[in-house]
């Protein structure tokens, strides 16, 4: 594959341009500020024992994340980006509250663009929260510009954005975690362990349910409100049928600053998202991924659901594992989940639950969550943070994120060219397969002023 790189024209309101942008953030003469000490608990926290954050994308995600970031000691946060402006004077206000309780330096800034936030130099890290085609540029730019990384799952919309984010971690030695926060909880962890160590003897079969490929976007098109730069928001997107609906963008109370709506739909279209495949794939695949061993591999051949009289879409690795989308639970069909299925014993476990049918293997554990608790897990922040203070790995590391969004892509294509694909995990090609290299999930051309050359 030919190597890909990432370059946007910057909006008229710069001061900078993209090039300009990154030779001073190479040479370090970029937003420098000094930062006073300040303590937590009667602690003193030095300018070089605190991570500076930035954030890229303040919806219901983004500030959730900055909730679950303000449990991590030693932690600040100099600046937020959205292209909504009620969203950011949401999350100014936030800010400036929790860290002047926490006797922390109160200063906040917003931006619309994310490339003055990146100007930066007193920020450390970034977290980004955006819709997923945005994650590729976000990213990359990020890293370029020597920040660290947290990015919400999925890792990008399609193959190729994947395999540069990948390039661009690695190239500018950053560390990257993926918002897979199920790798940072008990249930997964216990599951992942059992699979490797044998518990349940050799894994004949792995079900896992996340739900349906994504439709054709059909929404209504409606105004769009003041306060959004929609067009910013499209960005790369190259879909002229992508118009305005609230649902794409679920608007915030004001002056009351609180959620109206449900989540942001645009995950569930072919156009902007993977649909329940890429958007729970992300979560229970992954897990599945991380249990086999498979971290950085993905499975070699995807078979749609209905093709020659397949029940469920199949998926198959080089050394004969099976993989289907299916009911994990006989109860309970709907239910997104996994079933690990051993010769000696089986493993189920999802969201506050595990259970094996060997009572002496695992004692069964269930528990439930407010709607939307989950998304936000303190515990995987703070694996990030400690990882961008000892420069080692996180717990899901780019690599992992780019395989499980690979897998959850090609699960997709198979499906929408209603035939089986095969795919190289070694060359990250399809081999002898121009209409599936052709597919939008493997690559698409940005609309300008956006350019991949």
């Amino acid at each position: 594959m030919k190597t890909t790189n990432f370059n946007r024209m910057q909006p008229q309101s710069k001061k900078v341009t993209r090039r300009e942008f990154l030779g001073l953030s190479a040479l370090g003469l970029t937003g420098l500020t000094i930062l006073p000490s300040w303590t937590m608990g009667g602690i003193r926290i030095a300018p070089s024992d605190r991570v500076v954050l930035g954030f890229i994308g303040l919806g219901r995600q983004g500030i959730g994340d900055l909730h679950a970031f303000t449990h991590c000691p030693g932690v600040q946060v100099a600046a937020g980006c959205d292209v909504d402006s009620i969203k950011n004077d949401r999350f100014k206000q936030a800010v400036t509250s929790w860290q002047k309780s926490k006797g922390m330096p109160e200063r906040c800034d917003t931006y619309e663009f994310y490339e003055q936030l990146l100007e930066r130099k007193d920020i450390d890290a970034i977290a980004i929260a955006t819709p997923d085609h945005w994650h590729a540029l976000n990213v990359i730019h990020s890293c370029q510009a020597g920040k660290d990384v947290y990015c919400q799952k999925p890792l990008s919309y399609n193959i190729t954005e994947s395999l540069a984010i990948v390039k661009a971690v690695r190239g500018n030695n950053r560390i990257l975690q993926v918002g897979s926060q199920q790798r940072s909880d008990k249930e997964f962890q216990t599951a992942i362990s059992m699979v490797r160590d044998g518990s349940l003897g050799h894994v004949k079969e792995v079900r896992v349910r996340v739900g349906e490929p994504p439709a054709p976007f059909n929404l209504p098109e409606e105004p769009v409100p003041s306060n959004l730069n929609f067009n910013q928001w499209l960005g790369p997107l190259n879909f002229p049928v992508v118009h305005y609906n609230s649902k794409m963008c679920p608007p915030i109370a004001y002056p009351e600053l609180r959620e109206t709506g449900d989540w942001a739909v645009w995950r569930y279209y072919r156009e902007t998202g993977n649909g329940f495949i890429g958007d729970w794939g992300a979560h229970h695949f992954d897990i599945a991924q991380a249990a086999l061993g498979m971290d950085g591999l993905t499975p070699v051949e995807y078979i749609p659901a209905g093709y020659n009289g397949t029940t469920y879409a199949t998926m198959k690795y080089a050394n004969g594992q099976v993989m289907t989308e299916q009911p994990f639970r006989e109860d309970k069909p709907d239910d997104k989940g996994i079933n690990f299925i051993g010769d000696k014993a089986w493993l189920r476990v999802a969201r506050g639950y595990i259970e094996c049918s060997d009572p002496n293997l695992l004692q069964r554990s269930e528990q439930t969550f407010a709607s939307g608790e989950y998304e936000m897990s303190p515990s995987h922040m703070q694996d990030f943070i400690d990882s961008v203070r000892s420069r080692k790995e996180p717990i899901a590391p780019v690599e992992a994120g780019a395989s499980t969004n690979i897998l959850f892509c090609n699960v997709n294509i198979a499906h929408e060219l209603g035939r089986p694909v095969k795919w190289d995990p070694v060359t990250k090609r399809y081999p002898d397969d121009k209409e599936a290299e052709a597919h939008r999930l493997y690559h698409y051309e940005y609309r300008s002023p956006y350019s991949r050359i």
